[in-house]
Formats: C-alpha cells, sequence, structure tokens
C-alpha cells in the first residue's frame, strides 16, 4: 500500500471566503480532515461526505486531541494511504506548531505539502479598516505572540524594542493578557496615549473591535469582557479606522441567520448573504439519496425519445437525472426532439450550463404558475410529459396536467432524506446563542428541521423570524403553526436574500 500524503492546509482568518483554491480544492478530496479550534466550521461543508472528520483543537490550554497524540494519528492515517487535511487556523506556519507537525512527518517518512492561509494579523486588521502599514503613519509592521506571559523569566519578546518601535504592533492571542502587555509596553518607554483596537472574532459576522489607547485599552477590554480569539493592533494606523471601516457597515453585520437546505445547496444562499455581512448557521436538513424505486427512472431515460415535454422543476432534479442518464447515454443528444420546461430560475441556470434550451419557464413557479403557462404556450392534449421531481412532491401538478389532457408519467429522480449530523457545529451553535432570522426554501425543510430540533418550540425559544420561498413552503410552516414575516418574491434564492433585507431594514 503506497503511504498517503498529508496536506497541512491555513484555513485563514475565519471567513470560509478566504481559503485558497488549492485549499478548497484538497479539502474537496481528503479521506480524513483534522481541524483545529479556530477554522471556520463552515470549510467543513467544503469536505467530501464520505471524508472522516475529526476535531483536534485546543482550547484553554486544554488539547481535544494532545499534540503527540495528534502527530501519531497523523502518520497512522497516511500509512493507510489515505489523503489527510490538517486545517489549521490562519497559516500553517505562523503560531500554529504547523512547523512542528512537517518535522514528525519528515521524521517519519511521511510526504507532506503545506498551501499557506491568510494570517489574521493582517486580514482582521483589514476587516476592521486598519491597514497595518500606511505611506503617512508607517512602513513596518512587527508581529509578536501574545500567549508568552510578558513577565517570565527569559522573555523571547524583546519589550524595550516593542515599546520604541516605529511601525504597527500586531499581536496575535493576548486576549486575557492585554493589561500585562501594555504594561510592560509602558514601563519600556511606549506613549500611553497610543491609540489601540482589539479586534475578536475577525473577518466573520461576530466580529467586534473595541478601541482605546495603551493606557486604557486592558480596562475597557476588562469592562466588555472581551475574550478571545482577538488580534491587538498598536500604533497610529488605528486612526483610520473611522475612514476605513466596511466590514462592519454592510447591512446585514451582526445579525444571526439560519440557512436550512440541503448540504450540497445551502453555500449559494450562505455566501449571499455572507456578502451582506450576515453571520451563517448553516444548518442542513436534508440530504439528497436515490429513490425507493430506480425502475420507472431508468424506464424513462431509455425510452427517453417517446416525450414531448421533459419538466425539471428542481436543481435537484436536474443532478440527479443527467447522473443516470450519462450512465445510460455518453451524448446529450440522445435526449432527442423533446422540449424542456424549468420551474423556476435555478433550474432553469442548471439546464443553460449544459448548453440545453428551456422552452417554457413560468412566470410564477407554482402549480397553477406551471399549467397557466403550458395553457398559454401549447395545446399539450395527448402529448407525453416526463415529470422528474422528488420522490414525495404536491400530487397536484400531474393531476392537473392530466386533466389538459397530457399523458404524465411522475418519474422519482431522488428522494430527501433527514440529515442527522451536525459537522459543521451549526446545531450547537444555534442552541447555545440562537439566533435572529431562519430561511426555509422547501417545504421537505420546514419538515426536516421540525423533526430534527421541534420548529415551534425553537422559533419560540430564540424569538425567531422566518423567511419562507415561496406558497408551498409557507403553507408547510403554517401547517406546524407557523406565520412567515415574509414571502421571498421572486420565489428564489435572490428573492430570499431581498426578503432577508427587507425583515433587516423593518427591525
Amino acid at each position: 500500500m503506497e503511504t498517503g500524503t498529508v496536506y497541512l492546509i491555513g484555513a485563514g482568518p475565519g471567513d470560509p471566503g478566504l481559503l485558497t483554491r488549492r485549499g478548497a480544492e484538497l479539502l474537496g478530496r481528503a479521506d480524513v480532515v483534522i481541524y483545529d479550534a479556530l477554522v471556520n466550521q463552515e470549510i467543513l461543508s467544503m469536505a467530501s461526505a464520505d471524508a472522516e472528520i475529526i476535531f483536534a483543537g485546543k482550547r484553554a490550554s486544554k488539547h481535544a486531541v494532545p499534540q503527540g497524540e495528534l502527530n501519531q494519528l497523523l502518520i497512522d492515517k497516511a500509512k493507510k494511504g489515505l489523503a489527510i487535511v490538517r486545517l489549521k487556523g490562519g497559516d500553517p506556519y505562523i503560531f500554529g506548531r504547523g512547523g512542528e507537525e512537517a518535522q514528525e512527518l519528515q521524521t517519519a517518512g511521511i510526504p507532506f505539502e503545506i498551501t499557506p492561509g491568510i494570517s489574521s494579523f493582517v486580514a482582521a486588521p483589514a476587516y476592521a479598516g486598519i491597514p497595518v502599514t500606511h505611506r503617512e503613519h508607517c512602513s513596518s509592521f512587527t508581529v509578536v505572540t501574545g500567549h508568552e506571559k510578558p513577565g517570565k523569566d527569559g522573555s523571547s519578546i524583546n519589550w524595550e524594542k516593542l515599546a520604541n518601535e516605529t511601525g504597527t504592533r500586531v499581536i496575535l492571542m493576548g486576549a486575557d493578557r492585554i493589561r500585562l502587555i501594555t504594561e510592560r509596553l509602558q514601563e519600556n518607554g511606549i506613549d500611553e496615549g497610543t491609540p489601540v483596537a482589539m479586534i475578536r472574532w475577525g473577518t466573520t459576522g461576530r466580529q467586534q473591535t473595541l478601541i482605546g489607547t495603551i493606557a486604557d485599552i486592558a480596562s475597557k477590554a476588562e469592562e466588555s469582557h472581551f475574550k478571545a480569539p482577538v488580534v491587538t493592533i498598536i500604533g497610529s494606523v488605528v486612526t483610520l479606522r473611522s475612514q476605513l471601516n466596511w466590514f462592519e457597515k454592510r447591512p446585514l453585520f451582526g445579525r444571526r441567520i439560519v440557512v436550512t437546505r440541503t448540504r450540497k445547496q445551502a453555500s449559494k444562499l450562505s455566501s449571499r448573504l455572507s456578502e451582506f455581512g450576515a453571520e451563517i448557521l448553516e444548518i442542513p436538513t436534508i440530504k439528497i439519496a436515490l429513490p425507493d424505486d430506480k425502475e420507472p427512472l431508468q424506464d424513462a431515460i431509455i425510452g427517453i425519445s417517446n416525450y414531448d415535454w421533459l419538466v425539471f422543476t428542481s436543481p435537484n432534479g436536474v443532478d440527479c437525472f443527467f447522473k443516470w442518464f450519462f450512465k445510460a447515454y455518453d451524448d446529450v443528444r440522445a435526449i432527442g426532439g423533446c422540449q424542456i420546461a424549468a420551474i423556476g430560475p435555478a433550474v432553469s441556470a442548471k439546464l443553460k450550463n449544459m448548453h440545453l434550451k428551456i422552452d417554457l419557464m413560468p412566470d410564477k413557479y407554482t402549480v397553477a404558475g406551471v399549467t397557466d403557462a403550458f395553457s398559454q404556450h401549447q395545446n399539450i392534449e395527448n402529448q407525453n410529459v416526463c415529470l422528474l421531481r422528488a420522490q414525495v412532491a404536491n400530487p397536484d401538478l400531474p393531476k392537473l396536467l392530466n386533466e389538459m389532457g397530457a399523458i404524465v408519467d411522475d418519474i422519482p429522480v431522488y428522494k430527501t432524506v433527514p440529515e442527522t449530523e451536525d459537522v459543521n457545529g451549526a446545531v450547537a451553535s444555534l442552541e447555545e446563542c440562537g439566533a435572529e432570522i431562519i430561511t426555509f426554501t422547501s417545504s421537505s425543510t420546514v419538515e426536516n428541521f421540525h423533526s430534527r430540533l421541534d420548529l415551534l418550540k425553537t422559533m419560540k425559544k430564540f424569538d425567531l423570524q422566518a423567511i419562507s420561498i415561496g406558497p408551498e413552503t409557507t403553507r408547510t410552516l403554517n401547517k406546524f403553526g407557523i406565520d412567515p414575516v415574509l414571502e421571498a418574491a421572486p420565489h428564489s434564492i435572490e428573492g430570499m436574500v431581498d426578503a432577508v433585507l427587507q425583515v433587516v431594514g423593518n427591525s
């Protein structure tokens, strides 16, 4: 058996969008992912659903997996021929013991690669509106760890030099020692009026920024219970924040929003809301599986040329149908001369990506909207319609198409089943800290969220406002005694984003 490779990857400072393309690529094909406490767990959704996920973080000097055992774990997994991603917050070689882990791997003869990450020492200040260098302020910066106790014997930090440094000083991991740090700097001659910024959970929707001076920042931190993880910036560049603060001014900044979709689909809505500054709790409630009976789908694909219409009602239906279609045919032209109906822009986009023409897309993505669109488009009497959708779906659509004279085959191409894993820790975070808004993009997300967390109880406990993607989803919410605060218009991801912005703007 060939020895596997260990990839030490910097996960970046917190914003999942700051993970490098190389890091995302390696994460997507890893057999095992071992991650630290400061890694944003949303990044774990980029891993394969089959990957083994292991938490090896450290908080308050307590390791989930002691460093020696962790090193051996990497070696043992690699010897099984597996691809291992060691996911570390920030950059693996900046105060992260990545160098030590790489040395252990080299000694054991295990191949390894390093994928650098964006460190919080530059990213957190940037997201707080503070450039670490500026030609009118300074042309250098110094980065030190605050984890070392300033008063200990044999300190490796030259506090006198740091106090008299003309450039910006950046201190990582010094939240609980900020008073000792500022006292030591003052003892060595730093001006007590020197501006200081402490940035907590930098680059994430939880970001907080505390501004003060060397003389008062410790008291401010204690009064506001400013806890780790924190990056501290010392120097005149801090004064630029009033001009350059961009991240904290976004319309959804500071809002916690629950996104409920399949694990695969959630990222689009999440990323759009994140762009507006929201902190996202991505809670997959459903996952896609094969239908219980695959024979109708197989028969439909074999007889695809007999159909006049293919009707797709969801992006999942497109993905699952063509996954099976290309097992039977190696050319999309085998689909023949049938016309194609797409229910909604997301479905249309999927089909257009395959260079397929959309012959019909209703203005309203409801049963009535579909049948009205067909009525206006052409007479479908005696036409063979292949309806490709979920195993459990609204029975009204095939019934109404039949009443219009069509010969309808209602073909299940996938089924939705409850998601029970909390891979990204979002369920635990919701139960610990709550949220303000919860989004539902289908009836099945409502039903499965209820099965998992008791919908009405959770809504009341955290005073959550629900937003629905459309009438079907709203009816399901009503069934559980919940009236959504708003229904998206149009019934799409962009409509959901607009609805969230509207709700927040009115609050």
